[in-house]
């Protein structure tokens, strides 16, 4: 076997974040009076999210700060007069409730049970925990490691850099970075100089000049990946 450490990225990797995401704004906004909100909002939630947390990997703003800034960007927009940080946290709370695995995930990591299976995620912690603990692969991770937690994010090569003190990984060459975002999880795993494995399962283009060592297109191919010579 070429790689002993796996390094999973958590949403839209393991978990459909985009289903986890469009649920807890449902009943975040159902909450407020505003059943209608995801159908009404989203498209511009999902624009201002996309802009703070492509600001977040560039290090432009902080975790904390994206919380509710996303909800006053958006509450601004629409002239809603809702209060941004007490929405965010509720939409937090329900978003760690929400447990959407993506097919073939749990078969998965069961044929990696040799392995040490650990999850890298630019998050917060309260909310991954809550949502790995009530997934069924609840028990297969040695760790659960956040941006959060670190206080650096993907693709900064210091989250690594933590990984690697804290589990005590002193072979590069043995550890391999699992994730969908060229910019985040490919990105990052070159900045700190190991391999990586792009899960691409729409079979998007990818033109950024990003090359990952590898890429798979379904939970399949990881076996082939992992033990590959």
């Amino acid at each position: 076997m070429n790689y002993d450490v796996l390094l999973f990225d958590l949403d839209d990797t393991l978990f459909d974040f985009r289903e986890s995401e469009k649920n807890a704004l449902f009943n975040t906004f159902q909450g407020v009076g505003l059943p209608n909100g995801v159908t009404d909002y989203r498209t511009s939630y999902n624009a201002i999210s996309k802009v703070l947390w492509d600001d977040l990997e560039q290090g432009r703003t902080t975790l904390q700060e994206l919380k509710s800034e996303r909800f006053k960007r958006l509450f601004l927009e629409h002239a809603l007069e809702i209060n941004a940080e007490v929405f965010g946290n509720e939409y937090l709370e329900n978003l760690g409730k929400e447990i959407h695995v993506i097919d073939g995930v749990e078969s998965m990591l069961a044929g990696f049970a040799n392995c040490r299976l650990v999850v890298l995620t630019n998050g917060f912690t309260d909310v991954q925990h809550a949502r790995i603990g009530r997934s069924i692969f609840k028990n297969s991770f040695e760790a659960i490691i956040t941006s959060e937690e670190t206080g650096f994010q993907k693709p900064q090569k210091e989250i690594f850099e933590y990984v690697f003190e804290k589990l005590q990984i002193t072979d590069k060459s043995r550890v391999l970075m699992i994730g969908d975002s060229l910019s985040s999880d490919i990105q990052g795993g070159l900045n700190f100089g190991i391999d990586t494995c792009w899960y691409n399962p729409h079979h998007k283009g990818n033109t950024t000049g990003i090359q990952p060592t590898f890429e798979i297109h379904s939970w399949d191919e990881m076996d082939s990946v992992v033990k590959s010579d």
